[in-house]
């Protein structure tokens, strides 16, 4: 399995960078001409070196600047608000939000996102942008189950399903706390909001006398199951891939009755007309095979939206089952299914 990822990621890669000057054609000026001809400023919730890279690379490549700002999930969607002023005369401080879907559908249910249409979008499936187009998901990432290879030989029941995971002997499992990171939390909330809170909470009961130790990021269950600390880790796909790719003895098992995701994607807040253009250029930009080209040279691996590009095409677990409900629960609810989990499952 991990030879063949590998494989298949690298040859992404290099048949994306061979034909790069074909697909994405760099504009000589460009190249030479110094200062960049637009600027846009994001309200982002993800990691600065993620950022960072796409920063980068599309002031060189595009000649526009975007200056990220990083915020935490809890205050991005006050900030939007704040900045969402009625004067016309005022300048907006945002242009656009790049952030977990959740947000962006938040800021959607308060008029604070311009819609945007384009044919690049246009291929995107439903359940991944919003229906009246104020936001589109660019890439996602599922939670699995990541296997150790040693330990796959040694059993012949291997669990691919969340009842057999909790159900299975003999076992060691490494998880990130459900409290510690939002892509933790949102696999319960999924659960719960696909299987009910009983059968869910029956499930994590049954896995947590077998975890080892909840870790508090989400690389630390897929480093366990990588040096056969654990046996199995619920982990998130991302990371696990980062870590085949680094030669560990890993194998992905899909989750055969459905698991969680994290939908991240793109709002554009800005009412100007021609910074509203710009910003749709960037939007299709993210959907493309360019973006995923200079994500994964650079060690992050998402699954892309966009069914048309050749890194959607290979992803061997692009058709995995993706919960349908997405658990849009509120946060007292969240609260109190996450208190319900310490006291009535890791304190016993």
């Amino acid at each position: 399995m991990r030879r063949y990822t590998v494989f298949i990621l690298t040859a992404f890669m290099i048949i994306l960078a061979a034909v790069a000057g074909f697909i994405f054609p760099v504009d000589a000026d460009k190249k030479t001409s110094g200062l960049p001809t637009a600027e846009l400023t994001a309200y982002t919730t993800l990691p600065t070196e993620i950022v960072s890279v796409l920063a980068d690379v599309y002031e060189r490549e595009n000649h526009v600047r975007i200056n990220f700002i990083p915020i935490n999930s809890q205050d991005i969607l006050q900030e939007i608000k704040n900045d969402a002023v009625s004067d016309p005369t005022v300048v907006r401080t945002v242009d656009i939000v790049l952030a977990d879907s959740k947000i962006l559908q938040e800021a959607a249910n308060f008029n604070l996102l311009t819609p945007y249409t384009s044919e690049t979008n246009d291929a995107i499936r439903y359940k991944f942008k919003d229906a009246h187009d104020r936001w589109i998901g660019i890439w996602y990432d599922p939670i699995i189950f990541c296997a150790n290879k040693d330990f796959l030989r040694s059993t012949v029941e291997i669990p691919d399903t969340w009842e057999k995971l909790s159900r299975a002997k003999n076992m060691r499992v490494g998880i990130t706390d459900f409290i510690a990171a939002d892509a933790s939390a949102n696999l319960m909330l999924q659960l719960i909001g696909n299987f009910g809170d009983a059968k869910t909470y029956e499930i994590l009961s049954g896995i947590h006398p077998k975890v080892i130790q909840y870790a508090k990021y989400l690389s630390n269950p897929v480093r366990q199951a990588g040096m056969g600390e654990v046996d199995i880790s619920v982990a998130v796909e991302s990371e696990t891939l980062r870590y085949l790719q680094n030669g560990y003895p890993l194998k992905i098992i899909y989750p055969a009755d459905g698991t969680s995701y994290l939908l991240t994607g793109i709002g554009i807040t800005t009412k100007d007309y021609a910074k509203n253009q710009v910003a749709a250029k960037f939007a299709d930009w993210l959907l493309g095979d360019e973006a995923q080209l200079y994500l994964q040279t650079n060690g992050f691996y998402f699954i892309p939206t966009n069914p048309q590009t050749l890194a959607y095409k290979s992803f061997a677990g692009k058709n995995l089952l993706l919960f349908d409900n997405q658990a849009h629960f509120s946060d007292k609810q969240r609260q109190e299914f996450l208190f319900r989990w310490i006291n009535d499952v890791r304190l016993k």
